[in-house]
Order: C-alpha cells, then structure tokens, then sequence
C-alpha cells in the first residue's frame, strides 16, 4: 500500500483536529503507520483550520499531506486551500449546508447535511464526528468499531454520549448514500 493522505478542512472551532487525531488514533490501533498534522490561521474560531493525516503500511516518509486522497469539508473556508491537492478519483464529503460552493474535479463528491444531523442530536459540535463515521463507512480506511473505541478512549467525557450517537449517525448516512448509489447504477445498466 502506498500512501494514503487524508484532510479534514474547515473552520477553527468546528473540531476537525479532534477528528483528524481520533481518526490517527484508530490506524494506530489498527496496526498502521501514521502522521497526523494541522494547521491553523491564528483566529481561534471561523480563520481555515485543518487536520491531515498520511497513513502507510510501513514508515510514513513524509508526515505532510500533498495530494489528498480522502476529504473532509465542513466550511467553505476550507476549500480553496485544500482544492488543488485533490487527487483524481479522490473521495470528497462536503456539509452541503457550510460549504455551498465545493471544488470540482475529477473525484466522487458526496454532498451531506453534517451540521443539520448534529444539531438533530443535539448540538452542532458534533458534525465532525458526523462527518467522521461517514467517512469511514463510505471508504473503508478504517474498521467502524477500530473508530468508535477511538472515540471512545479520546472524546471528553461531557461529549462522549453525543459523540458516540454523532459516529453511528454518520454511519447510518454513508449507508444510505451507498444504497443510493446502488440503485442508481443498476438503473444505468
């Protein structure tokens, strides 16, 4: 296995580095090389935040992201910087609330209500584990119950009910997106 290069891109406050660390801590568990990194502009809330993670089966050269296999994006803020590293055939989740504008390219885009589904559950600072559970159901980087005992040992104990509904919701999304799919190529055929 080569590389795999993953970035959660948004807007500080919205949890994407949590994100981005539970998600480290989960191939960690699995028994994968990771680096997980982030960066953010000095406005604690609303300036581009982003976490990134470089997976390999064996050391990872590299610990930088430069040419995204995997995106997250919960703000618009976070597309521009994080566009042109999209690699073709890439998998980009957007909240298709936050983010009305999302790159284009060559990649498969799938578009979700992240921060409507949190607010469902009870509050909109869940919608990075929304995001979190759909991204892994939809690519398969990481074994579901790898990631929810990640969340489990690295949540807050005020958010860790939240966080665990918050992941099994976005599971049950990536779910419905897949069926969806589905159905959509055995009609093309």
């Amino acid at each position: 296995m080569s590389n795999m290069e993953i970035r959660f891109g948004g807007s500080g406050g919205q949890g994407l580095i949590l994100s981005g660390r539970l998600l480290f801590q989960a191939f960690v568990d699995a028994g994968k090389h990771a680096a997980q990194s982030q960066s953010y502009e000095p406005t604690s809330r609303g300036g581009f935040c982003n976490a990134d993670l470089v997976v390999s089966e064996g050391d990872v050269d590299y610990p930088l992201v430069s040419s995204i296999d995997y995106l997250v994006l919960l703000d618009q803020i976070g597309g521009a910087p994080s566009a042109a590293m999209i690699k073709p055939g890439a998998l980009v989740l957007i909240d298709s609330r936050l983010v009305p504008a999302p790159p284009v390219g060559d990649f498969t885009l799938h578009q979700a209500p992240f921060t409507d589904e949190a607010i469902a559950l009870g509050s909109h600072r869940a919608a990075n584990v929304v995001a979190l559970g759909s991204l892994v159901a939809l690519s398969g980087i990481c074994d579901r119950e790898t990631v929810a005992a990640a969340v489990r040992a690295g949540t807050p104990k005020a958010f860790l009910d939240l966080n665990l509904v918050a992941l099994q919701r976005g599971f049950e999304i990536a779910d419905a997106m897949e069926a969806v799919d589905t159905i959509a190529k055995v009609v093309q055929l």
